[in-house]
């Protein structure tokens, strides 16, 4: 069993996400580092390619413990109220595979960064190692910011419980997009007794409506109810310490196609490309300029390998390429409320 390595969540349809990853880990991070694919589902015939192409990148195959966090997941969100409303307050994400993720707790690392495959890796991760050292979590993201209405967790009902103030919840709320933790933290007998005041206890109505089927969501239940040291760089005393992350909502200087922070050109652990789909980069990467925040970045990594395979010019879609796309997003709206 390796000490430290890498986790991230991918499939086929992810595939130029995935590369992009890759290779940016192994610019940035280290070219060494092993890393762990964990299967968001069966849709891995590429992805199989690329891992044996790659000689420290492997695929997560224990699916018992797949199967186990999938039905811990399912049984959560079966219990919450919104389960009980209208089909079509369900989000778009509905029984989706993201609580995958969470695998890691009982995977091949004893310590371990995760990464969203929707990312690009910007530096090493020495600091997230010398942090575990003190800590069981250690994030890098912005949710603790957010309103009452839309943060993670319902903070007025769990004050109500008489175990967690709003102050006790504020600095513990985080993404679950870029996190480095520990093997083990998560027992099968612990997750047992979670589930236990998740349904039984109705503790589930903490994870708020908002966030319905979200793997953040269900995460941030789980941190807070573990009562383990967990550590936020964006709450760092150190001014260094404290960027943004979030394509399309930070500003980023490109110094050798490596991404700072524009305030104080502070080095980012990653780009989180959140909020664009998976297709918008299957036709950036087909020469079709998508209008994505950093696509360029984006571009010079995913085919950094394969330099005579990346567009030379990027071209508007055409208006019947949109019209049938638009006319797809509306089909898939329907089969899922259908």
């Amino acid at each position: 069993m390796e000490f430290f390595g890498v986790y991230t969540l991918a499939n086929d349809v992810v595939y130029d996400q995935l590369v992009a990853l890759l290779n940016s880990i192994e610019v940035n991070v280290s070219p060494d580092i092993p890393i762990c694919i964990i299967p968001y589902d069966q849709r891995l015939d590429r992805v199989r390619q690329e891992v044996n192409s790659r000689k420290n990148v492997i695929l997560y195959e224990n699916w018992e413990v797949i199967q186990r966090w999938e039905e811990f997941a399912h049984q959560v969100w079966a219990a919450h109220p919104r389960e009980m409303k209208n089909k079509a307050s369900r989000p778009t994400w509905y029984k989706g595979h993201l609580q995958r993720k969470f695998v890691s707790f009982e995977g091949i690392f004893e310590q371990f960064v995760f990464y969203d495959c929707d990312s690009l890796a910007m530096k090493p991760v020495t600091d997230v190692i010398e942090k575990l050292e003190t800590y069981d979590f250690v994030f890098d993201d912005w949710e603790h910011t957010k309103p009452i209405a839309v943060a993670a967790l319902d903070i007025e009902l769990i004050e109500k419980s008489g175990l967690y103030t709003e102050a006790d919840i504020r600095p513990k709320l985080h993404c679950s997009s870029f996190f480095g933790s520990k093997r083990g933290l998560f027992s099968v007998e612990e997750i047992k007794v979670m589930k236990q005041h998740l349904i039984e206890q109705r503790e589930v109505e903490w994870i708020n409506e908002k966030g319905w089927w979200d793997d953040a969501f269900l995460f941030n239940y789980m941190t807070l109810r573990c009562d383990r040291p967990l550590f936020n760089f964006t709450l760092s005393s150190e001014y260094q310490d404290r960027t943004g992350n979030c394509a399309n909502a930070d500003t980023f200087i490109n110094v050798n196609n490596i991404l700072y922070d524009q305030q104080g050109l502070k080095p980012i652990h990653r780009i989180h490309y959140m909020s664009y789909s998976s297709r918008d980069f299957t036709y950036l990467c087909q020469g079709e300029d998508m209008n994505i925040r950093y696509q360029k970045e984006f571009l010079h990594y995913r085919f950094l390998k394969q330099p005579e395979l990346k567009p030379k010019q990027l071209n508007p879609p055409s208006i019947f390429s949109i019209a049938n796309r638009n006319f797809q997003k509306i089909l898939g709206k329907i089969t899922v409320y259908m």
